[in-house]
């Protein structure tokens, strides 16, 4: 362990010089949401030798507000500066481990503010993206136990560890479990919207997995966010890209879900086990007194379990999926899909097309250019890019369809989203050029480069 306190003196060091008074605190807690709240949304559990931050929404699957993800990059922060502290993990409470963002929240905030203000969507993104890249520079072992649903940017702040164990509870679908808002819930949310406060400490609000009407809910990996309007964040553009082949454009323009096995054969996670198992290789770790990664690696191994995919999993398209997701536009992808189609008469590509074709046009191609951009670009650079997508997203200054696409697919619920611009012709170069170019009227997104890598 001597080696590794050297390091976390060195970077506590660094901190300190590059400290300032006038420095944005992400500390304290929003006004609306009490310590306790908070406190109770994130759970810690205690070992010798290591810590598990427990996300503790179940009835919203987890989904992440401003306040959770600052206690989180806090408690991260003062685990990696604890010489007691050897490794931490995380993991979900409920049927999830995470649903990402609670867009309704965003929603409010944004559609909602007739000054146009929108600075606690700022904040949001902000919180989120320096909580991912803490996590991505993280000194120490750290483990994401993906036991359930996982999406959007609940992937984001699971992919940056050295060990993401997934499980069978992704390799089936509960049809008979759905989720849809209540007639009370409704209600409440229309109040809130008038004063766009207190939703993202309502345990009534839903995430994006968790409004979606009348379609069964699949435990998964996976990111849906060109379906309402938005782009995979939260380090996507980083974790999409290194997928072997052009599988991360094929995620992230479609929004298909990977199973637990899918997820261990495109190294999206390090190990796989049964869900009876989790308790044992808790109990296992719990009882570990050590920061070395061969022996976290060996107590997962030992519970783990060499599994395959089967025939019908997407991991054996990677051919064709390279051969129509490796073209330049999305123009030339989905005619590289109908001559596929064509040819195969497959249910594959009809049915990838029509996911294409529901996305928002603009969507789609401000993806497919951050995805291809992260494929030469660091971890912190793909989140100042992203950053910049995220805000001008939600400010609407370009085009409104992550409004749009959220009251269409997750508030009304008619699925008829109107998108401005409604076609990829439409979709300009200009417009997606605007997207990823530095921020003019904000601050970009500062992170703690000097601090965490000062090699860099």
């Amino acid at each position: 362990m001597h080696s590794l306190k050297v390091l976390v003196r060195a970077r506590r060091s660094l901190r300190k010089l590059g400290s300032s008074p006038h420095q944005r605190s992400l500390s304290a807690q929003p006004h609306y949401a009490s310590l306790d709240d908070v406190q109770d949304q994130v759970l810690v559990d205690g070992r010798a030798s290591s810590r598990t931050a427990i996300l503790n929404r179940p009835s919203a699957l987890n989904s992440l507000t401003t306040s959770m993800v600052a206690r989180l990059k806090r408690l991260y922060e003062s685990w990696e500066d604890n010489p007691n502290v050897g490794f931490v993990s995380m993991k979900g409470s409920g049927k999830a481990f995470c649903s990402g963002g609670d867009v309704i929240t965003l929603y409010i905030i944004s559609h909602w503010r007739s000054d146009g203000n929108i600075e606690e969507c700022k904040t949001f993104f902000d919180t989120l993206y320096k909580f991912i890249y803490v996590q991505g520079t993280y000194l120490k072992p750290h483990l994401a136990i993906l036991d359930g649903v996982t999406m959007a940017s609940g992937a984001g702040i699971s992919l940056p560890g050295m060990f993401r164990l997934a499980t069978d509870k992704t390799d089936h679908c509960r049809s008979d479990v759905r989720l849809s808002p209540s007639p009370r819930s409704v209600a409440r949310a229309v109040a809130l919207a008038t004063v766009c406060r207190g939703m993202a400490e309502d345990q009534d609000c839903f995430s994006l997995v968790s409004l979606s009407p009348g379609v069964c809910l699949c435990d998964g990996f996976s990111h849906p966010e060109v379906q309402i309007g938005f782009h995979p964040d939260a380090g996507a553009s980083f974790h999409l890209s290194r997928l072997p082949g052009y599988l991360g454009e094929y995620l992230a323009l479609t929004g298909d879900k990977l199973n637990g096995v899918e997820m261990v054969a495109c190294r999206l996670a390090t190990h796989y086990s049964l869900n009876a198992r989790l308790a044992l290789i808790e109990e296992r770790l719990g009882r570990l007194t050590t920061d070395d990664p061969s022996v976290i690696e060996t107590s997962l191994s030992q519970y783990g379990d060499l599994v395959y995919p089967d025939r019908r999993s997407i991991i054996h398209k990677i051919d064709v999926i390279d051969k129509c997701f490796s073209h330049d536009t999305v123009e030339e992808i989905i005619h590289a899909l109908e001559i596929e189609a064509a040819d195969s008469y497959g249910e594959w590509c009809a049915m990838t097309l029509k996911k294409l074709r529901e996305a928002s046009p603009l969507s789609l191609k401000v993806t497919l250019r951050s995805i291809r951009e992260g494929r030469f670009q660091s971890l912190d650079q793909c989140l100042t890019r992203e950053y910049r997508i995220s805000l001008r997203g939600i400010s609407g200054e370009v085009s409104k369809d992550f409004c749009e696409g959220v009251r269409a697919r997750l508030v009304d619920k008619d699925f008829a989203p109107k998108w401005d611009p409604p076609s990829l012709e439409e979709a300009t170069k200009e417009m997606v050029d605007f997207y990823v170019s530095p921020l003019i009227s904000e601050p970009e997104l500062e992170l703690p480069t000097a601090s965490r890598e000062p090699s860099v």
